[in-house]
């Protein structure tokens, strides 16, 4: 009887090799598309209204995972979809937060009537300008620039629903010498109050 043909070692080498890079592949997909798409997602910051704590043409990390277990907190710096235009992505910090009633007068921003302190991302010389008192829904936020004269921010195209906000910033990756990690401030209350007859009822 003949005997059967020989496989060429040379061939079987090359499939091996190939079904490893396949393997390889699929797997690095199922581990950055979540990643990517579900997790985590860069943003370039466009800009100026969030400086000094955000420069332009930085590249920030953005946690998407968080908001899927939880709303977003005061002080929390944000990217989301800009009302007006849901193809723009915009950054700002969480100010407002639902069912408040928020207050800029005498550039200083109130909530439920009592003067927020906000020294800690705030440079000394900048001031909340505008005047604003709005009562929030109950999925909506208050967003505002650090860079305060500089934002267009609430002020100006008033709260963003719970559904535009994507994530929120995580990690600043680059320039190098700036990598941060960034974390929420706390807030205390002054104790000045606004004028209750500049209120409205919520």
């Amino acid at each position: 009887m003949p005997n059967p043909p020989q496989k060429d070692p040379q061939a079987m080498s090359g499939w091996l090799v190939l079904w490893e890079a396949i393997k390889v592949v699929a797997i690095s997909l199922a581990i950055i598309i979540p990643v990517r798409y579900l997790l985590l997602q860069p943003f370039y910051v466009k800009g100026a209204s969030m400086e000094p704590n955000y420069e332009d043409h930085e590249y920030l990390l953005i946690d998407e995972l968080t908001y899927h277990f939880r709303d977003p907190k005061r002080g929390e710096v944000v990217v989301f979809k800009y009302p007006k235009d849901p193809s723009q992505y915009f950054i700002k910090r969480v100010i407002g937060l639902p069912n408040e009633n928020v207050s800029i007068s005498n550039n200083k921003v109130y909530i439920n009537g009592q003067g927020l302190l906000e020294e800690a991302y705030l440079a000394n010389t900048v001031l909340t300008t505008g005047s604003l008192n709005i009562s929030l829904g109950p999925d909506q936020y208050l967003l505002l620039g650090d860079n305060r004269p500089a934002s267009l921010d609430s002020r100006i195209f008033g709260p963003v629903a719970r559904k535009y906000i994507v994530g929120k910033t995580w990690i600043r990756a680059w320039p190098f010498d700036r990598l941060t990690r960034f974390r929420t401030p706390s807030y205390t209350f002054q104790n000045d109050t606004l004028p209750s007859y500049q209120l409205i009822n919520p």
